[in-house]
């Protein structure tokens, strides 16, 4: 967004205001007298696949941390993270570079009559997810051998020391319960087949998903005895929310970062749960319009990024230069393309192309909408007329996905963000060839690249593996297939009478929120 003016925040307000007043009927503080401690938080949409296997994950990973168990989660330690066991277990250490060993509490029950969690149950859970839409996180391992009742060991295939801050703390982490899962046919999308954690989860579509209290836990109370999680799909309206007292805490957007930084609401305190997103245009190698590298070259060196920064993201975000994010192994400071509107005229040339036509497709946010438009207003400066396409979330994440349909035929550009785990070797997994048609949407393939992928994920030298994803970050340059944008923090806002516990890819952590 371009710094705030009078005009467009009184616009803003008002269209957001509207939004917001007819969210919670009867209003909170009501809901507050009625139900005991109560925690307001917001989602950006609904959570349409809470089966760890399948989900798009962000907020689907946040009910994941609440009602399944995990052996591993974040912690953090001033602006670094580290991991530390969960209440689920009461021990999880490696013995050797391949071999992790673990023992589950004990008497954790899974709902629905199910039976306590089980070693078993971790074992079902990871062999699982090596067949699954997120096996890259389990490449490492080989086998879970199952010792005991309550206990286990995690056999990787070779040495990979981020494991447990990769895979094991993150979403795909998550354990199910083999009897129930099995029952629910072996996949599930918008219930749990069976809970074993701090809450119990229920929905409402386009309303808002409830956690409560799970009568059956018999680990560490929650802070709060229910969580309310309302769908706000506009961060706008959102923060209009916060700042009416309807809900506590809320994700903060560019624009609103900048006026809260200069000028902090009274009872706001800000959390930042770290810089792992990454932002960028990606483009369809395989359509016709961008087939030709000269054109995707052009496109590059066309796109003003700096102009982004400032005027969709208020200067709140740091430049991309690729997918390895600030502060991880094999982030980079330049990339191997410049802002050079007359080198993509002649690239343009060179091509024997003009008089082209793009559709740039966008999540109906303010910031990509903006985004989007800066891109748009670029690309005409070199001869290329973009047509912008907003999206909702829903057809927005499945139009890469051969599986979902046609639509991934007639891509040509999109902007695109991920989040990402304090490990460069996340971010690289969804590049490589296997992923074409999931979601390496640009279609691009590389021998080079997939080995890379591979070597990276056993070399323990620093120095060797930092060289790796700076080479892999290189290829995709050379894919012509990328425009990198940002680094977002992911930030919150929230009463200063609540402690945040947050990812550092942004997800929250509700059971781990406390009144402060």
């Amino acid at each position: 967004m371009t710094p705030t003016t009078t005009t467009r925040r009184t616009f803003l307000t008002s269209a957001a205001a509207i939004g917001a007043a007819g969210l919670f009927p009867g209003g909170i503080g009501m809901l507050r007298a009625q139900e005991g401690s109560v925690l307001n938080l917001r989602l950006d949409g609904d959570n349409s696949i809470l089966d760890p296997g399948y989900m798009v994950g962000g907020t689907e990973i946040e009910a994941q941390k609440q009602c399944l168990p995990f052996l591993a989660e974040y912690v953090r330690d001033g602006d670094t993270f580290s991991w530390q066991p969960t209440a689920h277990v009461t021990r999880l250490e490696y013995v050797d570079d391949t071999h992790i060993e673990f023992e589950l509490a004990e008497g954790l029950v899974w709902s629905g009559g199910h039976g306590t969690l089980k070693a078993s149950d971790v074992a079902y859970s990871y062999a699982r997810m090596k067949d699954s839409e997120w096996s890259g996180y389990f490449d490492a391992l080989e086998t879970v051998e199952v010792t005991g009742e309550l206990t286990g060991t995690l056999v990787l295939n070779k040495p990979f020391a981020p494991f447990i801050m990769v895979t094991l703390c993150h979403g795909p982490g998550a354990i199910v319960c083999e009897a129930a899962t099995e029952a629910a046919g072996g996949r599930f999308t918008t219930d749990f087949p069976a809970v074993c954690g701090p809450y119990t989860y229920s929905a409402t579509p386009g309303q808002r998903a409830v956690f409560e209290r799970n009568p059956e836990w018999t680990g560490p109370a929650p802070g709060y005895d229910r969580v309310v999680a309302h769908v706000i799909t506009e961060v706008q309206a959102a923060e209009l929310a916060y700042e009416a007292g309807e809900i506590d805490c809320t994700e903060l957007g560019p624009d609103s970062l900048a006026r809260y930084s200069n000028e902090m609401p009274e009872g706001t305190a800000i959390t930042t749960a770290g810089q792992l997103q990454y932002m960028w245009m990606g483009m369809n190698t395989q359509h016709p319009k961008l087939q030709d590298l000269k054109v995707r070259q052009a496109i590059q060196h066309a796109v003003d990024v700096d102009s982004i920064l400032a005027g969709a993201f208020a200067g709140t975000s740091a430049k991309s230069h690729g997918i390895v994010c600030p502060g991880l192994l094999g982030a980079r400071s330049d990339h191997g393309y410049s802002y050079d509107p007359a080198r993509a005229r002649e690239l343009l040339a060179e091509a024997g192309v003009s008089g082209l036509t793009l559709t740039l497709r966008t999540l109906n946010w303010q910031e990509r909408l903006l985004t989007a438009q800066i891109i748009q207003a670029n690309l005409a400066a070199v001869g290329i007329s973009v047509n912008i396409l907003p999206m909702e979330s829903g057809p927005f994440w499945e139009m890469g996905m051969e599986e979902a349909g046609d639509t991934w035929q007639d891509l040509e550009l999109w902007i695109m963000r991920f989040a990402t785990v304090p490990d460069p070797y996340e971010a690289t997994q969804w590049f490589i060839s296997e992923q074409v048609g999931v979601w390496n949407w640009e279609r691009w393939t590389s021998e080079e690249f997939d080995s890379l992928y591979e070597q990276g994920l056993s070399e323990t030298d620093t120095a060797a593996r930092e060289s790796i994803y700076v080479r892999m970050q290189e290829i995709m340059d050379e894919t012509g297939a990328y425009v990198w944008i940002n680094h977002e923090p992911e930030t919150y806002a929230h009463k200063t009478s609540i402690d945040v516990v947050a990812a550092p890819s942004g997800e929250l952590n509700y059971h781990r929120f406390k009144p402060v």
